[in-house]
C-alpha cells in the first residue's frame, strides 16, 4: 500500500538517517498504532484550528512513529529532537511512517507554517507508535507563555518569497509563520505561544476598507476564524505573561473611501484610538496577569495613536502596558512588499532586547 519512499531531506545531525514513507490514505484494515498524548500550542476549538502558528509535540521511545495528518489548507514541518525531518503540503488524511531513529527517547514536533484563514477546518494530527511501551507522557506546558496579535506581518505573509510580485498560490507557499518574529521570539525564551493573526485585519478598518464587519476585536473572541457565537474561545490553561499587539498598518494604509463610516481621516483615527483602548481591555479580561506591548513598525500615525491609547488606558487604571517602536527601513522583499525573514529576525531581536531589559514582564501575577 506504500505509494512513495524517500530519505528525509535533513542537512545533518541525528535525524539525517530518518526514512520517510508515505502510506497513503488510512484504510479500515490498516493496523492502528498506539496513540501518543500530545502537548498542543496555538488557538484551537477542540482539535481544530484556523489561526496560524499552531504546533503539537509528543514524547516517544523507539526507532519509529507514524503521523496521521488530515488537512486541505496548510504546509507542515515535522521535527525530531529539534531536527527537521520532513515537510507535508495539504496532506488530506495521510499516514506517514518515520523510521530509522536512534533507539531511545525522542521529542516529535509538528508545526503549521501557512495561513489558512477561512479554509476548511484543519485538525491536529495523531502520532502513533507500534508498541504501547513506547508511549510516553505528553510534554509539559512550558513555564512561559507569550501571545502575539496582529496582521499579515505577524502571520509571516510571503516572508520566504524571493520576489515581491506573487500570485495567491505563491503567497500561500511562501508564508512561514514559524519564521515570523513571534515564534522566533517565543522560541528564544522556550515559551509556548499563540499567533492570533489575520492578513489584512485592523482594529476598526481592514486593508483598503474591505470586509468592514470583520475586525480583530470581533475575530479575537473566536476559537475559529468566524462568528464568535459559534465557537467562542475559552482555554483556562492559556494565561500568557506577555501579549504583543501589532495592529494599525491596515487601518491607515489607504485613504478613507466614500461610503465608509468615517467622515474624515481624523474620525478614523479617533475611532481607532477608542476601539484600541476597548480591545486591550477586552484582552485584559481574558488574561488578568498579562503585560501588554503595543508595537509599531516606525509608522508615525500609528505610533502617535498608540501613545494616546496608552494615556487613556493609564487614566483608566491600566498600568501594565507599554509601547515599542521596532524601527523602520525594513527590506520588505516578501510578497506584496511584506517583511522578509531577515526583517522578522530584526524585529525579534528588538523584542528580545526590550523584554531582556524588562524581566518583570515574565512575572505573571495571575498564576
Amino acid at each position: 500500500m506504500a505509494i512513495s519512499t524517500a530519505h528525509a531531506q535533513t542537512p545533518s545531525g541525528p535525524a539525517a538517517s530518518v526514512i520517510v514513507k508515505s502510506l497513503g490514505v488510512p484504510c479500515p484494515d490498516c493496523k492502528m498504532g498506539e496513540r501518543v498524548p500530545l502537548h498542543i500550542g496555538g488557538r484551537f476549538y477542540q482539535y481544530m484550528h484556523q489561526w496560524p502558528g499552531a504546533y503539537w509535540e509528543a514524547n516517544i521511545k523507539g526507532t519509529s512513529f507514524k503521523l496521521i495528518l488530515s488537512d486541505t489548507a496548510n504546509i507542515f514541518s515535522i521535527y525530531v529532537d529539534g531536527h527537521k525531518i520532513d515537510s507535508q503540503r495539504k496532506p488530506l488524511y495521510q499516514a506517514i511512517q518515520y523510521s530509522g531513529l536512534s533507539d531511545g527517547s525522542h521529542r516529535v514536533r509538528v508545526e503549521t507554517l501557512t495561513e489558512s484563514q477561512d479554509a476548511e477546518y484543519t485538525g491536529v494530527g495523531d502520532i502513533e507508535v507500534d508498541d504501547p511501551a513506547n508511549v510516553l507522557p505528553a510534554p509539559q506546558p512550558r513555564s512561559r507563555q507569550i501571545e502575539f496579535i496582529g496582521d499579515s506581518y505577524t502571520a509571516g505573509y510571503g516572508n520566504t518569497s524571493p520576489k515581491r510580485e506573487c500570485t495567491k498560490d505563491e503567497i500561500w507557499a511562501t508564508t512561514d509563520t514559524q519564521q515570523a518574529f513571534g515564534p522566533l521570539t517565543a522560541k528564544h525564551y522556550d515559551a509556548d505561544y499563540q499567533i492570533n493573526a489575520y492578513s489584512g485585519i485592523g482594529i476598526v478598518r481592514n486593508y483598503d476598507g474591505v470586509a468592514p464587519k470583520r475586525n480583530m476585536p470581533l475575530l479575537y473572541r473566536s476559537a475559529l476564524i468566524e462568528d464568535e457565537t459559534l465557537h467562542p474561545y475559552d482555554n483556562a490553561g492559556w494565561d500568557p505573561a506577555i501579549v504583543v499587539i501589532a495592529l494599525g498598518g491596515n487601518d491607515f494604509s489607504t485613504p478613507v473611501h466614500a461610503g465608509e463610516k468615517w467622515a474624515s481621516e481624523d474620525a478614523l483615527t479617533a475611532d481607532y484610538i477608542a476601539s484600541y483602548v476597548a480591545f486591550v481591555q477586552q484582552v485584559r479580561a481574558s488574561h488578568p496577569g498579562a503585560r501588554f506591548i503595543l508595537m509599531d513598525y516606525g509608522e508615525t500615525r500609528v505610533a502617535a495613536a498608540i501613545s494616546e491609547v496608552i494615556k487613556r488606558l493609564n487614566a483608566a487604571g491600566e498600568t501594565r502596558v507599554a509601547s515599542l517602536d521596532v524601527g523602520s527601513g525594513f527590506a520588505q522583499t516578501g510578497c506584496d512588499w511584506h517583511l522578509n525573514t531577515a526583517d522578522d529576525q530584526r524585529i525579534s531581536a528588538s523584542l528580545i532586547a526590550y523584554i531582556d531589559a524588562h524581566p518583570e514582564l515574565w512575572a505573571n501575577p495571575g498564576k
